[in-house]
């Protein structure tokens, strides 16, 4: 609230206050010298999917090179005895390759603002995090890593509500 002087007038000076109906805040909408305040869950807003597009991109690009090394080298992961769910090192390269493309779009989608992008990176965290958690066997501390990754983009879009 911003607080102002009974009276104004002529050389007269009081010690009483009035209080303006003008709210000044941390949600204040107004604009000053042409530039719009936004307000703190606005900013926090923005902020979460400015994180979550260059987290899922960064994954992507992880991802990419993660099932290029199993194409090109398959000889790099050491896959562990008696798996229940046992793919070729090969196809999980080509599965890792094909999610990195997709989730790195998806991230750069993410980053330009567009609407069904959060939609789609949801749904591709939730794929890489699948992934991820079947190829545990073959690269366990890595795949937890973008496990925690993929569930923290995942938080990050899903909590974002735009106000317009």
């Amino acid at each position: 609230m911003l607080f102002t002087p009974a009276a104004q007038g002529k050389g007269e000076t009081t010690n009483d206050l009035t209080i303006s109906s003008r709210n000044i805040g941390a949600d204040d909408q107004s604009t000053r010298n042409g530039r719009r305040r936004i307000g703190n869950q606005e900013c926090l807003g923005r902020g979460l999917t400015v994180f979550a597009g260059v987290i899922q991109a960064t994954v992507g690009v992880f991802q990419f090179f993660q099932g290029l090394a199993a194409v090109i080298k398959g000889g790099f992961y050491v896959v562990a005895p008696n798996n229940i769910y046992e793919f070729s090192v090969s196809s999980w390269g080509w599965i890792h390759l094909i999610l990195g493309i997709v989730l790195a779009v998806t991230g750069f989608f993410i980053l330009t603002g567009q609407p069904w992008a959060r939609v789609v990176g949801i749904v591709v965290a939730v794929l890489s995090a699948l992934a991820n958690f079947l190829f545990i066997p073959y690269y366990p501390i890595w795949a937890l890593v973008i496990i925690a990754l993929d569930v923290a983009v995942i938080w990050a879009l899903a909590t974002y509500r735009p106000q317009d």
